[in-house]
């Protein structure tokens, strides 16, 4: 069978475990240098679908955001129709997925998505034939929400799997190489706004502690703006994320679903800012692993008391997890795919209005 994977490099952590265990010709499309490298040695094949966009002080203009998402959807409907794919398999809640069930949908081929972020999936996955869940309480909001019912609850996040099978660098070498070795670190990720920024470093900078900040989509020489005391340091370009989370003394993050799974399968104290999304799985999932979710303004009494999230189940599920969505891509004709459609993408858009 021909596969073709569409994501995003944190999607792309949950979806090799998977195809690990599958033994089919795999095409991954990406726009993302970082998810390049990751599906690389998994894939038979690899292509780009755009470029990515990092976050910038400069908006873009919606002609523009327009323009490049249709140059987008048409590279991966040209990838899918010359490559013969049979199934198409998404994961996560940005354009790449978008722009994947798109194609998919106008070349009639098999589409499995899945979702982790209940509250703010991308409208598209209402016409995926099947949708993964991580748990019964999101089959039952997925159908409420959306009225989407062609769910099936795989009881975990493959994503744990991953990280825990992943050979870490020896802290010593990274002490070694950015010449500190008592760090906090520190992730601007997806959930962080442009305007989330200075007073987040504010408060980073009131802790008494030596601080790493990976600003991730942002621009480095922006983020470095608002850093005004020794001991705070940047660091841009491609990290080994991981292995420095792992190295760290701790985690402050404003991000989403991947860091905070790969958080609790490190089992590294963290803290979870909360982000412009104020209703996130992550969110939910970061507390039940006994994260702490704050706000900017609590980070130093939130630190002073972060303690190591309770990772092993997490772990142990999400390896179960990564094989039930292997053995769906063999047994897709045995679910019902009757698909939530236009309605269920009106409520999905509309809810996702709330976060723009």
């Amino acid at each position: 069978m021909n596969i073709a994977l569409v994501a995003e490099t944190a999607p792309a952590k949950t979806l090799i475990p998977i195809i690990e265990k599958l033994d089919d010709n795999i095409l991954s499309l990406t726009h993302s240098e970082g998810a390049m490298k990751l599906l690389t040695p998994y894939s038979t094949e690899i292509k780009s679908i755009g470029e990515s966009r990092r976050n910038t002080i400069t908006k873009r203009s919606n002609f523009t955001i327009g323009r490049l998402v249709l140059e987008d959807s048409y590279r991966t409907y040209k990838a899918l129709k010359n490559n013969n794919i049979d199934l198409v398999l998404t994961c996560g809640n940005a354009g790449d997925v978008r722009k994947g069930i798109l194609a998919a949908k106008k070349l009639n081929i098999s589409k499995i998505h899945m979702e982790q972020d209940i509250y703010n999936p991308i409208e598209m996955i209402a016409y995926a034939d099947l949708i993964t869940v991580p748990s019964q309480s999101a089959k039952k909001k997925l159908k409420k929400m959306y009225g989407i019912t062609n769910t099936f609850n795989i009881k975990g996040y493959p994503q744990a799997e991953y990280v825990s099978r992943q050979v870490l660098k020896d802290p010593e070498v990274l002490y070694n190489h950015y010449g500190v070795d008592d760090f906090y670190l520190l992730f601007l990720g997806g959930d962080t706004r442009v305007s989330d920024i200075p007073d987040i470093i504010q408060e980073i900078q009131k802790l008494n502690k030596i601080i790493l900040i990976i600003p991730y989509r942002f621009e480095a020489t922006y983020v470095s703006r608002f850093v005004t005391r020794k001991g705070v340091y940047i660091i841009d370009g491609y990290v080994d994320l991981i292995s420095l989370m792992n190295a760290s003394q701790g985690i402050i993050y404003c991000a989403g679903m991947g860091v905070t799974i790969e958080a609790g399968a490190l089992s590294v104290p963290a803290v979870k800012l909360l982000g412009f999304h104020t209703e996130h799985a992550s969110n939910d999932l970061a507390k039940n692993l006994g994260i702490h979710v704050v706000s900017a303004y609590d980070i130093k009494n939130a630190v002073e008391n972060m303690k190591k999230p309770r990772g092993s189940r997490l772990i142990k599920n999400g390896c179960k997890a990564s094989l039930k969505v292997a053995e769906l891509t063999k047994e897709l004709h045995m679910f019902d795919q009757t698909n939530g459609g236009r309605s269920s993408m009106k409520k999905i858009w509309n809810q996702r209005k709330k976060y723009r």
